[in-house]
């Protein structure tokens, strides 16, 4: 493999809150001549275009579960990768690979386009096909995506009670191994599925211990990973490299949020080893070691 054969990129390391530097969640990977998309948050498109990566070419976009932050942008990508531009040309259906309820999504999402694909179809000549959706649904732990040496690995994690489906992944691909937590409170499937990972790319949320008496702080943080918490998973699991997305710092108006520093003091309770707090179009190339590259230096494969 060359030095940047297997690489992930964060698109988005956010939450709902619609912050500028910190996108919705979604992550891309790009393994030899396969490119995927995980989850499709606020400004992905966006972020897809800064790496000069056209929508159109993106081979499959899996989702892990159906918070809106997760799923708001896919409208714009499913739309705008069907545009004639260098950024687009999307002529053949988008796959789509999620848990029970992607077809329910996309479906209504037909609905509410109608009328703009019929009026692009009619005025501009796009090709129909280039719209269509090709949707497949699982319901269980297993393989999801295979092709061209590259094996995508569904399981399922634990966001809460009633937030059901919710998924991460494991992406294999020439002997190395990337995984993709999803949104989870400390769970034993991460762990399963990490061993061996060179690459562990895990949500998490803090909050200072002044806001823990509120009600709604402490039904956010019951639904996530600490960074103590992550860092058990990490050490248990010992990827070459752990990284954090999907940042959660609760604050209120009277308190302000945790800091990095504080994430970080937090994880080193429970992990010291290689770790990254994730940045939009933060990098990782898989190889023998995890090459980490940050904004500008990113390029698309």
């Amino acid at each position: 493999m060359t030095p940047c054969d297997f690489r992930v990129t964060l698109l988005g390391t956010g939450v709902p809150t619609p912050r500028p530097d910190r996108f919705g969640p979604s992550t891309l990977v790009q393994a030899g001549d396969q490119t995927l998309l995980i989850d499709a948050g606020r400004g992905a498109t966006i972020r897809l275009y800064q790496l000069g990566v056209p929508m159109g070419r993106v081979d499959a976009l899996l989702l892990t579960h159906y918070h809106s932050d997760h799923t708001v942008g896919i409208p714009d990508f499913w739309l705008t990768g069907w545009l004639q531009s260098h950024y687009a040309q999307r002529s053949a259906p988008l796959r789509v690979i999620g848990p029970t309820g992607a077809r329910t999504l996309m479906s209504n999402l037909e609905k509410a386009y109608a009328a703009d694909i019929k009026i692009r179809i009619a005025d501009e000549k796009l090709p129909p096909e280039g719209v269509a959706l090709a949707v497949e649904e699982f319901a269980a732990d297993g393989v999801v995506y295979e092709k061209n040496g590259v094996k995508v690995t569904a399981f399922e994690v634990d966001h809460g009670d009633v937030i059901k489906p919710a998924y991460g992944y494991r992406i294999d691909y020439g002997g190395r191994a990337a995984v993709i937590s999803g949104d989870t409170r400390y769970n034993e499937n991460v762990v399963k599925y990490s061993a061996g990972a060179d690459l562990l790319v895990h949500e998490v949320a803090i909050a200072r211990p002044e806001l823990m008496s509120e009600a709604f702080i402490q039904h956010i943080m019951a639904h996530h990973t600490t960074a103590r918490e992550a860092g058990m998973v990490f050490t248990r699991t010992k990827p070459k490299l752990a990284a954090y997305t999907h940042l959660v710092f609760l604050a209120s108006e009277r308190i302000p949020p945790a800091t990095l520093d504080d994430l970080v003091a937090e994880t080193r309770q429970t992990y010291g080893g290689a770790l990254e707090i994730g940045e939009d179009l933060m990098s990782f190339e898989i190889g023998d070691e995890v090459v980490v590259r940050r904004g500008a230096e990113t390029k698309a494969v």
